[in-house]
């Protein structure tokens, strides 16, 4: 709640802050890109940045994101964020007063991080002449967001952090061949959980492997969710990129390393808050791409229409060292065993707070 108010205070204070011109315009002195004044008749940007919510994957988008705006800006091109970029909590009716806010601030583009914010903002944007790129939208057509991957159209495109599914279940198998009985955890308010999900149960039925599915929309009813999995005895966990399982994960993930339950996630924000082992995107690599489509856009007259969707490699896998020793398994010989199927391998331990 106290996030809420902090975000819903920001967004008064900058209300009233803002007093710009919108769209593209010869600065007079006062703008900046990130914290630097941009020099007398550079052409400012101005950029809006909603994310979802407090999340380590996402603060590296952001990140990134931001980092990248600064260093393609020049003295004649300017990207301005700092005054545009706010975090909507997770919560629908701050993230619907942002987009309105950022709407009438005239900004020249609106960047939402993760799926609900994309949506909400695709849906505050209809009709109105504003470019928007998205990033870490898992699945960018089933969120309607776009029409193909290649041919976005309409207004909207960005960056996706796909999830190659069946190379996490892969994953399971190599850690454990024994595995037949796998537990599904996600919510079902994520439409970005679904696919994967989907995917998930296509690849167990083919191996003839039992699953069962548990779900939660709180942190309360994860727990809830992760006490039932653990009463069931599943071999192993599986959870896409999932916002409201990770935001949950640190309330669960010792439950399930003393019950030997290894936990596997779509993206290396779960391991860095206790999950066994995240597998998925590069997010900072993410938030650079996004960046660099900003710019094509705003200052390289590219329409988003135009634009594909892009995804990248999924094949690095983060192991979080503290877990695995908690869940009894030899590091190395988990190490050799995904070794053939990722592009890299990460070890890390488990981190409570994320300030970047």
């Amino acid at each position: 709640m106290r996030k809420r108010l902090l975000a819903a205070a920001a967004m008064t204070l900058a209300a009233m802050a803002f007093t710009a011109c919108g769209g593209a315009s010869g600065a007079t002195g006062g703008s900046t890109a990130g914290s630097s004044a941009a020099a007398e008749g550079a052409t400012v940007y101005k950029v809006g940045i909603i994310q979802f919510m407090e999340h380590p994957s996402l603060n590296q988008i952001e990140k990134n994101l931001e980092k990248q705006l600064d260093a393609v800006s020049t003295e004649a091109v300017v990207y301005d964020y700092k005054p545009y970029t706010f975090n909507g909590q997770g919560d629908a009716t701050t993230l619907n007063q942002i987009a309105a806010q950022l709407i009438d601030d005239k900004v020249d583009v609106i960047v939402p991080i993760a799926t609900p914010a994309a949506q909400i903002v695709q849906s505050a944007t209809e009709g109105k002449d504003i470019p928007v790129v998205f990033s870490a939208v898992s699945d960018p057509v089933s969120a309607k967001l776009v029409a193909s991957m290649e041919k976005p159209g309409a207004n909207i495109t960005g960056t996706s952090d796909y999830l190659d599914t069946d190379a996490i279940m892969e994953l399971i198998l190599a850690a454990n061949p024994e595995t037949d009985y796998v537990g599904l955890l996600y919510s079902k308010s994520e439409d970005s959980s679904l696919v994967p999900i989907a995917d998930a149960k296509r690849f167990l039925d083919a191996k003839g492997i039992r699953y069962i599915e548990k779900t939660g929309t709180t942190t309360d009813e994860v727990s809830a969710a992760v006490d039932a999995l653990i009463a069931e005895q599943v071999d192993a966990v599986f959870t896409p990129t999932d916002n409201t399982i990770q935001n949950a994960e640190l309330a669960f993930y010792d439950k399930l390393a003393e019950a030997k339950i290894p936990h596997y996630a779509g993206a290396d924000s779960f391991a860095l808050n206790g999950a066994f082992c995240g597998y998925g995107v590069d997010y900072a690599q993410l938030g650079v791409a996004t960046a660099d489509m900003i710019a094509e856009i705003l200052d390289g007259g590219r329409a988003p229409a135009e634009l594909a969707v892009q995804t990248f490699d999924n094949g690095i896998a983060t192991i979080n060292t503290d877990t695995c020793a908690q869940l009894g398994m030899d590091l190395e010989t988990v190490k050799s065993a995904f070794q053939p199927l990722c592009t890299q391998i990460i070890e890390t331990v488990t981190q409570k707070d994320f300030a970047d």
